[in-house]
């Protein structure tokens, strides 16, 4: 049902912006750290000091809005597609209530695809204001006067920014890790139905044996919350590497230009800055990612059923 599917991309849009607002310091400490050289590298407590010398508490946020934008494009046509295909699927062979693993993996393929190409520009206006500040000038400089710190700009000003400097296909920087990466997303949803199903299965396995004949498990949001995290960490720890180079592709580093694809550039990263390279900025992207998700999925079902309920009055129109 189409208006199933745009309400259930409402509440991933939903959700994901609650999700990325509460995590998005840690989003922005990871991609730093994964666009810096080896020569730059610094501890995640040394980063974030930095920062806030350089441009306050409020650098901690650069980027924020192109993010918001970012992750509502990306969970809304994610959770469309995915609906969409799911559905679709479930029409064609009539007798089933769900989708076997692999449907639920070609649904994923699908959607993420999708999502990648329409919200790669979206991430790359993310990635380029986030590291906008790196190489500025400290506000103090060597005789103790007071420098201004370059204004960060805002989306417009870095959308021309970017079109000024490399042209409009700069806006498509990174897609091949990033279409690589849909593999994390699938990773994350096969693990958490697989994990779902069996907590389902054994807890109404132990009603039923306690003399609840009918009983069926019905799960919490704690338990959604737990479910979310335990499977993103699984998809992003997988996927991680693919992460870096999308970074440093997206934010138009000239070292990162000159890989010839995400493997090359995950090689090249190896060989010049050791396995450590490849999981610059590692720690804040698993704990941004894992609370993301964590938030996502307790809150995403509740979203749709509110959602769902507010819109029925319209949809019955």
């Amino acid at each position: 049902m189409a208006s199933d599917s745009v309400i259930h991309a409402l509440a991933g849009a939903a959700g994901g912006i609650v999700a990325m607002t509460a995590t998005y310091p840690l989003i922005f400490l990871s991609t730093r750290a994964a666009v810096e050289t080896k020569k730059e590298h610094k501890t995640t407590y040394e980063a974030v000091l930095d920062i806030i010398k350089r441009e306050g508490i409020v650098g901690l946020y650069s980027g924020l809005n192109s993010s918001l934008l970012g992750i509502a494009v990306t969970n809304g046509v994610y959770y469309y597609f995915y609906e969409r295909t799911r559905g679709l699927v479930l029409k064609a062979r009539t007798g089933s209530k769900g989708l076997s693993t692999l449907e639920s993996m070609l649904a994923g393929l699908i959607a993420g695809s999708a999502t990648t190409v329409i919200s790669n520009p979206i991430w790359v206006v993310q990635t380029t204001q986030a590291v906008y500040t790196m190489n500025q000038p400290s506000p103090s400089s060597v005789d103790g006067t007071r420098r201004e710190q370059p204004a960060r700009p805002g989306i417009l000003k870095t959308i021309q920014y970017i079109l000024r400097k490399d042209g409009i296909t700069a806006f498509w920087r990174g897609l091949g890790p990033a279409l690589v990466l849909v593999i994390n997303p699938i990773i994350q949803y096969t693990v958490f139905e697989q994990l779902k199903n069996f907590l389902i299965k054994s807890r109404t396995a132990k009603l039923r044996a306690g003399g609840s004949k009918h009983a069926v498990a019905i799960l919490s949001d704690w338990d959604y919350f737990f479910l979310g995290a335990l499977s993103k960490l699984v998809a992003t720890s997988s996927t991680y590497p693919y992460i870096v180079v999308k970074n440093r592709l997206q934010a138009g580093q000239a070292h990162a230009q000159r890989y010839k694809s995400a493997l090359d550039g995950i090689l090249t990263i190896l060989k010049e800055e050791g396995i450590e390279g490849l999981y610059k900025g590692v720690g804040s992207k698993l704990t941004q990612s894992v609370l993301t998700a964590a938030i996502l999925f307790a809150g995403q079902k509740r979203i749709y059923e509110m959602t769902k309920k507010a819109l029925a009055p319209v949809i019955a129109k």
